[in-house]
């Protein structure tokens, strides 16, 4: 079975309601970062190309990171599951 990964923390700037948009891809649905959440991210990342990021910065850099990790992992096991399930279906 797998062990679905826990998420310690959100950052402060993830927003309560719409951070995450789902996309139908192929008929299953995937999960994805809203749009004002990955503006959030580009702002950091291009900030840490011209100078280096302040600790709470950083710290939330690397909790958007998780929760990418996070969002990956459920649409890999969605994919997954979808796949299995058409192959018995054939």
């Amino acid at each position: 079975m797998l062990a679905l990964p826990k998420l310690h923390n959100l950052p402060n700037s993830f927003p309560v309601e719409g951070a995450v948009r789902i996309e139908l891809v192929e008929g299953i649905p995937l999960f994805r970062a809203s749009i004002t959440v990955q503006e959030r991210i580009d702002t950091l990342l291009e900030k840490q190309q011209k100078l280096p990021l302040n600790t709470e910065e950083e710290q939330e850099l690397d909790l958007y990171e998780e929760i990418d990790d996070y969002l990956s992992f459920v649409n890999r096991t969605v994919r997954n599951l979808y796949l299995t399930q058409n192959q018995f279906n054939l």
